[in-house]
C-alpha cells in the first residue's frame, strides 16, 4: 500500500539518493550499542520501510535515504508476483520475503553457485544491468521489528541482501555489471515517443 510522503530536504530523506551523491560512495558506520534503542535510529528504519513500500521495492539500505549506518531493510511482498511472468519469476528464483530489518548486518556466502540476472537499483533510476550474485547467503545482524538475527536466503532473496550489503560498503550495482548489458529500461518509450521521456525521481 502507497504512503503519501511529505519531501524532506535533510536525512533520512524520502526519496532515493541518486549515484553523484557521496553518501552512496562511503563506508557506512556501525551503530553503537547505546544508539540501538534511540528514538533517532527507531525513526530511521521506520523510515526506511515507509520508503520501501512507497516506492514498492524489494530493498533499501540507509546511505540510500542520505543516512551513512549500517542498516538494510528487505521485502519481496507475495503480490510482487503479479509484476512477473511465471516463466521469470521461476527463472530468477525469486519467493515472498517478509518484512526483515538489520541493524550492524554481516553476510556469509554458504555456496558456490552464481546466477547472472538483470539487476536495478532506486539510486540508479531508469537503468538495469546483467549482474552475477551468489545463490545462497545467510545474513545475521541485529533483527529488528521482528526479524531474527540470523536469516538465511536463496536465490533472488540473496540477491537482494548482497546488494544491500553493497550498499553499506559504497558499491553500487554498476561496478559489479556486465558493462554490455547496461540498458536505459525505457528505451523503447524514447523512440516511440521521439525522445520526449522523462526518467522521474519520485513515486
Amino acid at each position: 500500500m502507497s504512503v503519501d510522503l511529505e519531501p524532506r530536504t535533510a536525512p533520512p530523506y524520502n526519496h532515493f539518493t541518486q549515484i553523484g551523491d557521496p553518501v552512496l560512495r562511503i563506508r557506512s558506520d556501525e551503530v553503537s550499542p547505546e544508539r540501538l534503542d534511540s528514538k533517532e535510529i527507531l525513526g530511521i528504519v521506520d523510515q526506511m520501510v515507509k520508503v520501501l513500500r512507497h516506492y514498492d521495492c524489494v530493498g533499501v539500505a540507509a546511505p540510500q535515504l542520505g543516512v551513512p549506518l549500517r542498516i538494510i531493510a528487505m521485502e519481496f511482498r507475495e503480490e510482487k508476483r503479479e509484476q512477473f511472468t511465471p516463466e521469470v519469476y521461476l527463472q530468477r528464483k525469486m519467493s515472498t520475503l517478509p518484512l526483515s530489518v538489520f541493524i550492524n548486518p554481516k553476510i556469509e556466502i554458504i555456496g558456490d553457485m552464481q546466477h547472472t540476472q538483470p539487476e536495478g537499483c532506486m539510486s540508479v533510476r531508469g537503468f538495469s544491468a546483467r549482474v552475477a550474485r551468489y545463490d545462497r547467503v545467510r545474513v545475521t545482524g541485529i533483527g529488528m521489528l521482528g526479524t531474527p538475527d540470523e536469516l538465511e536466503l536463496v536465490g533472488w532473496s540473496a540477491r537482494i541482501a548482497q546488494h544491500e550489503m553493497d550498499h553499506l560498503n559504497g558499491i553500487i550495482y554498476i561496478d559489479r555489471m556486465d558493462v554490455s548489458s547496461f540498458i536505459c529500461n525505457t528505451w523503447a518509450r524514447i523512440n516511440s515517443n521521439g525522445g520526449r521521456d522523462v526518467i522521474t525521481f519520485d513515486k
